[in-house]
């Protein structure tokens, strides 16, 4: 029961792209960046972005020490040069597409928890130093143990701290809607509620099937080239195989008075991670503890995971400090076999540019950047 209107003037477009998370926005905005004349439409399910892009802990960052040594015992170093170099140019060009003041970011320092089990990284130190100097100006790493009094962590638990020059902090909030506005902005085209049910490549185009409720029937928007940015939720769209969803649990204290922090910081390989923010700590992580409970898409507590962080801000992070937890959420990410990310054609027409490994805010702009020129080529 569509219009005449509505079928000669509201389906057709030059690229559509599903999913408006930090992936989907920045493709879309690159793609309007160089072509912009083009039709460009963002396709939402839901009224937010459902994933991980307004539910991340908003770290700016490109891997701490332990990480990375983590992945040079699985991945050939240069593929993990490439992966920092990636996060830390998708960096640059988010600051440099939307502005500091835009997206809350601030440089506090990047700082990694070492236990004893660690202190080994700390030979490992320099090495990984030389291996990132390619694009790196000065030492990503450097030991800054003597302002573990500062932070009022707990000594017994953290024997060393591990500096990081290249990483800060942003608002996820402002970012999201920074990225928003620009892509309206630019002429972008965004529908939200609007749930894909298929996709089908003609090789002349791409369809793309969104169920109408009020009309009980099929609307078929149709495009050149379609881009699928849907992170963790491709595989009920499209059946992928080497991609599997991550949960991560969140909680946020209430302000804590005379918190001795600022900035952002990881510890045990990156699996957890906390932040002062507005005067509170904000504490994620602890995927590791069940990794099978976490490979799901549900947006559900993990009472184990949750009741860790508590466990860990009560006697590591802020051992002579009460505080109360005011808030908790989750977020779902995507991993695969590699910590690359998926950028690469399903089909003659459709691309993808999933598997953000946890890194979307660092990535995410580069991705989309990449997905705008293999289309428009």
């Amino acid at each position: 029961m569509l219009s005449y209107w509505e079928k000669q003037s509201l389906l057709q477009y030059d690229y559509i792209i599903v999913g408006s998370g930090i992936v989907g926005l920045s493709a879309a905005i690159a793609l309007k960046e160089k072509t912009e004349n083009s039709r460009v439409l963002v396709l939402e399910r839901e009224i937010l972005p459902t994933g991980a892009s307004t539910k991340n802990a908003g770290f700016a960052c490109v891997g701490s020490l332990t990480e990375i040594l983590a992945d040079l015992q699985t991945m050939d170093t240069n593929a993990v040069v490439d992966l920092v170099k990636m996060r830390y140019e998708g960096l640059q060009l988010l600051r440099q597409r939307l502005g500091d003041a835009a997206i809350g970011y601030r440089e506090n320092g990047s700082y990694e928890l070492i236990s004893s089990h660690e202190e080994w990284a700390l030979h490992k130190m320099e090495d990984v130093n030389t291996i990132l100097e390619s694009f790196f100006p000065q030492k990503a790493f450097t030991v800054a143990t003597d302002k573990l009094a500062d932070f009022g962590f707990n000594r017994t638990a953290v024997k060393a701290v591990v500096s990081n020059t290249y990483e800060g902090e942003l608002d996820t909030g402002k970012m999201m809607r920074a990225l928003i506005h620009l892509a309206l902005k630019l002429g972008v085209e965004i529908k939200t509620g609007a749930t894909v049910s298929r996709v089908e490549d003609f090789r002349s185009s791409v369809n793309v099937i969104v169920p109408h409720h009020t009309l009980k029937e099929e609307l078929v928007f149709t495009a050149r080239k379609l881009i699928i940015c849907t992170n963790a939720f491709t595989q009920s769209l499209l059946g992928m195989d080497d991609l599997t969803p991550g949960r991560g649990q969140v909680l946020i204290t209430a302000p804590v008075p005379g918190l001795r922090f600022k900035g952002i910081y990881h510890f045990h390989e990156g699996y957890y991670y906390f932040r002062e923010i507005d005067g509170r700590v904000l504490f994620g992580g602890g995927r590791q503890l069940d990794f099978k409970g976490e490979t799901t898409t549900a947006f559900e507590y993990n009472d184990r995971i949750q009741h860790e962080l508590e466990a860990l801000l009560r006697t590591v992070i802020l051992p002579d400090q009460p505080f109360t937890i005011e808030d908790r959420w989750t977020g779902i990410m995507a991993f695969g076999k590699t910590k690359q990310p998926v950028i690469k054609h399903y089909s003659e027409n459709i691309v993808l540019g999933v598997r953000m490994g946890g890194m979307g805010v660092a990535i995410g702009s580069k991705v989309g950047e990449q997905l705008a020129d293999m289309v428009k080529g």
